[in-house]
């Protein structure tokens, strides 16, 4: 068999440093570079206002899911001593 002389060669094109940004990077810098500090500053915290809100929600429901499931094992646990 013939031995392979020639090195293979990159495909000419950009770099990943010359890439486009693209996805959340992109809207980032977009909106950084695009408006007022204090506007982005505030459209952040009300994102944080947002997202503890649904956390408290997703907390206080577990835990009436988790009191539902105690109460269902509690009442298992009643009928099995009758």
């Amino acid at each position: 068999m013939a031995s392979r002389t020639a090195a293979k060669s990159k495909k000419p094109g950009k770099s990943k440093a010359e890439a486009p940004v693209r996805g959340s990077a992109a809207k980032v810098g977009r909106t950084a570079a695009g408006s007022e500090p204090q506007v982005e500053i505030d459209r952040l915290r009300a994102e944080l206002a947002s997202a503890r809100k649904r956390i408290a929600e997703l907390e206080a429901q577990h835990e009436n899911l988790v009191n539902r499931i105690d109460w269902a094992i509690d009442s298992l646990h009643s009928l099995i001593e009758e």
